[in-house]
C-alpha cells in the first residue's frame, strides 16, 4: 500500500474516533403501548405499605423537622393517583435500611485473595519481626 492511502486512512479513523467520542450517549427503552390500570385493592396495599414505612421513628422524626405533620402527609397521599402511589411503592420496596453487608465482604474477600495471588505470583515474603 502506498503511504498516501495508509495516511488517508489513518485520518479518516482519528476523524471518526473523535466524531464517535464526541457523540452524546443515550439510552432508549420500551415504553408501555397502554394504560396499566391498578385495582382498589392494589391502591390499598401499597398505601398500607407507605403507611407502615411512614410510621416508623426514624422517618417520622425526619419529616417533622422538614415541618410536615402526620394530617399534611396524609392530605398528600390522598392527592396523588394509582401511578404515582405504586411507584412509591416500588422505590420502598428497593429500600434496605442499613443493607446486609454481603457485598462489603465478598468485595473485601475478593481483594484479599486477589492481594494473596499476587504475593504467591510475584514469589514475595511478609516476614513480621518483633524488637
Amino acid at each position: 500500500m502506498s503511504k498516501k492511502l495508509i495516511k488517508c486512512v489513518s485520518w479518516f479513523l482519528v476523524v471518526g474516533m473523535f466524531a464517535l467520542g464526541i457523540v452524546p450517549r443515550v439510552d432508549a427503552g420500551l415504553s408501555p403501548s397502554e394504560i396499566i390500570v391498578f385495582s382498589q385493592a392494589d391502591r390499598t396495599s401499597h398505601l398500607q405499605n407507605i403507611q407502615k414505612i411512614l410510621e416508623t421513628k426514624m422517618v417520622c422524626k425526619r419529616l417533622q423537622q422538614l415541618g410536615l405533620s402526620q394530617d399534611d402527609i396524609q392530605r398528600r397521599l390522598s392527592r396523588l393517583d394509582d401511578q404515582q402511589i405504586h411507584q412509591i411503592a416500588l422505590k420502598l420496596d428497593k429500600i434496605r435500611v442499613g443493607g446486609n453487608g454481603f457485598e462489603v465482604l465478598v468485595v473485601l474477600l475478593l481483594i484479599g485473595i486477589l492481594v494473596g495471588v499476587w504475593f504467591y505470583a510475584s514469589g514475595k515474603r511478609i516476614i513480621i519481626q518483633s524488637k
